[in-house]
């Protein structure tokens, strides 16, 4: 099995077919773009469609090595949206913003901490687990918010996704922090195997010595910080902090994923796959509202573009012994 393992650890850095693949579908969109709507490839309106992206990349990072270990977080809008309406109501409460974006980060941190434990310890699937707090965690903040949005920030903070650091975008500079320290983590330390052999079979991974459990509580706690970050932002960009944030995110994030050659059997992932994955889900939902302003649409692309992918990783993906 290790052999197997490291075969798929080094299939993390490697290109795939599945790369080149989303690779030619986006250069084919573009062609279509410049087609039907020049104006779509400016350099003024990609720079500003990418404001839209940054929350969708930041929640695909532990998203990527959740479904590595054959697991999967349905809870990420749903966090997004909690932690949002606790920095809303923190400020909303005169508190330093500093104490309200902390203890953001603290809530989304337990809620994903909540999902590891009841998945590792108590063990449920994770699919009920997050489907179930999916729904918790947004009734939650509807009934902390009273359905009341709340907005007015300052600009310092504001600034946190709509600032610049030199010709960076902020969200941009944060991405790059969190793709690198997470890409440096699964090449360069074991982690990566250790992910991939827990997907793989988490028995076999267990009797090798792996702590099983508490990777996957950090896993599940690190997508609730993440969410939590991605609420921020999105409470930033927009000035404004509600319970129906993030609605519909954990589809678009587990649709890149999957696209990007992540197993949702476990056992294998890849981040710039995901990377791509990404950007085909944000340019194909961009170029639809540009083109025709309707969001059923993008809905319908992007549910195709799951089946697609969920088909070919059945496909591609060899049975476990």
């Amino acid at each position: 099995m290790i052999g197997t393992v490291k075969t798929r650890r080094i299939r993390l850095i490697r290109p795939s077919i599945q790369e080149m693949v989303l690779i030619a579908l986006l250069v084919g969109l573009w062609g279509m773009a410049e087609q039907l709507s020049p104006q779509f490839l400016s350099t003024r309106a990609q720079v500003a469609l990418s404001s839209h992206v940054w929350e969708l990349a930041l929640l695909a990072l532990p998203m990527t090595l959740i479904i590595l270990t054959a697991g999967i977080d349905l809870s990420v809008g749903s966090t997004m949206a909690l932690s949002a309406v606790v920095f809303g109501l923190c400020f909303k409460m005169h508190w330093p913003l500093a104490a309200g974006v902390t203890l953001a980060l603290l809530v989304g941190a337990a809620a994903g901490a909540m999902n590891g434990v009841f998945i590792a310890y108590v063990k449920v699937h994770p699919l009920i687990v997050t489907l179930a707090t999916l729904a918790a965690y947004r009734g939650i903040a509807e009934g902390i918010s009273l359905g009341r949005p709340v907005s007015g920030f300052p600009e310092v903070f504001t600034q946190l996704s709509q600032g610049s650091l030199g010709p960076f975008p902020m969200p941009a500079v944060i991405f790059g922090i969190a793709i690198l320290t997470t890409g440096m983590i699964m090449t360069s330390t074991p982690v990566g195997l250790w992910l991939s052999a827990i997907g793989y079979n988490e028995t076999a991974a267990e009797y090798s010595g792996i702590a099983v459990r508490r990777i996957k509580v950090l896993l599940y706690t690190a997508s609730g910080l993440m969410s939590a970050l991605a609420g921020l932002l999105f409470v930033a960009r927009r000035n404004t902090a509600k319970a129906d944030i993030g609605t519909g995110m954990e589809l678009a994030v587990i649709t890149a994923v999957v696209l990007g050659g992540s197993s949702i059997f476990g056992g294998r992932g890849r981040l710039f796959g995901a990377l791509l994955g990404i950007l085909l889900i944000h340019e194909v939902r961009e170029f639809l509202s540009w083109q025709w302003s309707r969001d059923e649409i993008t809905l319908i692309v992007v549910g195709v573009l799951l089946i697609l992918a969920v088909l070919t990783d059945s496909l591609m993906s060899p049975k476990k012994r």
